[in-house]
């Protein structure tokens, strides 16, 4: 074991209070042994599994970006491209099952809570497509929302393209502020919440401008013919 192995290492173990050859330990043997890509199959086997949230992963990607033993833009890319496979095999059970075989699978899953799933159809129910955005953003329901995605058969392309960005936004602030933190990059995990809420505000400022633009777009020619 490497010195920058045994200290990524105990790191994860005192955040997440596992021993050191758990789950915890395995996660860190892959960012080591594959590097970025490494971070990207944790990242997509979280969305599958939850016993390792990403809100540990990522900060520790970028804790060990900041060690200079992963680049941080390709641990960013990496753990992006992660969330697009996680989620897309969630969105296939999701397709193929339909939802009331989903539900019962969902129920007989350990560390998966029923409720879980049904607040995550209910934010597709209510939000529609831009759920999987908003989705993304916010933990627990981040993964999770792939399954009503699929259930309802949304459009694959645009199921990628927003699953793409919200991962891309979630990721990066988990992946920057652990390697800002350095050390201390475990922080993150407890400040979720508040980190949560400033990329939930940010995301929903670039949606607004976004809409802003295309209307004065559309305004411009009908003003200009007047």
């Amino acid at each position: 074991m490497t010195p920058t192995n045994q200290v990524m290492m105990s790191a994860l173990a005192q955040a997440t209070q596992e021993p050191t050859g758990g789950v915890a330990g395995w996660a860190t043997e892959l960012m080591e042994k594959l590097g970025a890509p490494g971070a990207g199959l944790a990242v997509a086997l979280e969305n599958l599994f939850p016993p390792l949230p990403s809100e540990v992963i990522l900060p520790l990607a970028g804790f060990a970006a900041n060690r200079g033993d992963l680049g941080l833009i390709s641990a960013i890319v990496f753990t992006t491209l992660g969330s697009v496979v996680g989620a897309l095999a969630l969105y296939g059970v999701g397709a193929a099952l339909g939802r009331e075989r989903t539900r019962s699978l969902a129920a007989r899953l350990p560390l998966v809570k029923l409720a879980d799933v049904d607040k995550a159809e209910g934010w597709f129910n209510q939000h529609g497509p831009k759920a999987v955005l908003i989705g993304r953003l916010v933990p627990v329901v981040r993964s999770l929302i792939s399954v009503p995605a699929g259930v309802e058969r949304m459009t694959v392309p645009l199921f990628l393209a927003l699953t793409a960005l919200g991962s891309a936004i979630w990721n990066t602030a988990l992946i920057v502020a652990g390697y800002a933190l350095g050390e201390k990059w475990h922080v993150v995990e407890s400040s979720v919440g508040v980190l949560q809420w400033v990329v939930l505000a940010g995301a929903a400022a670039a949606a607004t401008w976004f809409v802003v633009v295309k209307v004065r777009a559309k305004r411009s020619p009908a003003e200009k013919v007047k």
